[in-house]
């Protein structure tokens, strides 16, 4: 297969990636927008057909990101577009080596996730006002989101029968369509069981299917929607530090490893594909630990300058 541009072979790299890859919608937006600039970066120097890709214009395109400020994870994340879109066209025949073999991987910065303490968990969600179809269908959210640690997108997705109130589990599609089931704790369930009996009715329609969490007009909830509510109640809270859907799942994490849960089954509620991606937390949990034993303990100060 020959193509008459760039620009084309990222439009049929883009079909091979939703047909065949099976990539989230998100992933796939990231990669063409990516490639998008890499053609445009490409035809500016002069090359707009795929066997010019070469690892010297692969390089001089990721330092122009770089000089223009773009952040280590961007940079990783357009390095890895590069490298699968190069992959494909040297699959497909149409470059004789494959140079993003050549690239290295610019380090992504392992910041600790924020989180609150079980503490604060408890006086968001115990002191949340629930009134009204609304108010009963924020707080399902919140403890659906704390108690089981999923992604607000996998959320987002729940349909009614996901939910298994019997086992107390949901059955949950996340990450490449990889469907697992994770345990829901019973405020959890109580607050999704109000919400179907006196919220959802309230506010679905026709056109509402089978969503578990429904916005305001009817339709499933939209991932953004669900942020706006979770950074909208906790500021209600008052006492509780803001905190994102994806904070409550770094939260619900840090309180499972507190309360002696084990990294593979931390692995197996999250949904991580690698146990590499989960030992993250067990930093955080130490990063805890350490900071109330600093608070609390008669010879924390001498233990610490000892270090």
């Amino acid at each position: 297969m020959a193509f008459v541009d760039l620009n084309e072979a990222v439009d049929e790299f883009g079909r091979h990636l939703r047909a065949e890859r099976g990539v989230s919608p998100h992933t796939l937006r990231a990669y063409l927008g990516d490639l998008a600039d890499l053609c445009a970066y490409a035809s500016a120097v002069g090359v707009t057909d795929p066997a010019g890709l070469d690892v010297s214009l692969l390089r001089a395109w990721l330092a122009r990101q770089h000089a223009l400020g773009r952040a280590r994870a961007t940079l990783a994340r357009r390095t890895a577009a590069a490298r699968a879109f190069t992959h494909h066209l040297h699959r497909r025949g149409l470059l004789e080596n494959d140079p993003g073999l050549l690239l290295g991987t610019p380090k992504k910065r392992r910041d600790l996730p924020g989180v609150i303490t079980q503490d604060d968990a408890a006086r968001l969600l115990d002191t949340m006002d629930a009134e009204g179809p609304m108010g009963l269908r924020d707080l399902a959210v919140l403890e659906v989101l704390y108690g089981t640690g999923v992604r607000v997108s996998e959320l987002c997705g729940l349909d009614i029968d996901d939910l298994d109130t019997g086992r107390r589990t949901i059955r949950v599609l996340g990450k490449g369509n990889r469907e697992r089931t994770v345990p829901i704790g019973e405020p959890a369930v109580r607050a999704v069981e109000d919400w179907l009996r006196a919220g959802r009715p309230a506010v679905a329609t026709e056109g509402s299917g089978a969503a578990l969490f429904l916005g305001a007009r009817g339709g499933r909830l939209h991932p953004t929607s669900a942020r706006r509510i979770v950074h909208s109640r906790i500021a209600e809270a008052g006492t509780v530090p803001d905190l994102s859907p994806h904070g409550l799942r770094h939260t619900a994490a840090t309180h499972l490893l507190e309360g002696g849960a084990d990294l593979r089954s931390v692995q197996e509620i999250l949904g991580h594909a690698s146990l590499q991606t989960t030992q993250i937390y067990t930093h955080v949990s130490a990063e805890r630990l350490k900071q109330v034993h600093r608070q609390a303990h008669p010879r924390a100060a001498r233990e610490d300058s000892a270090d």
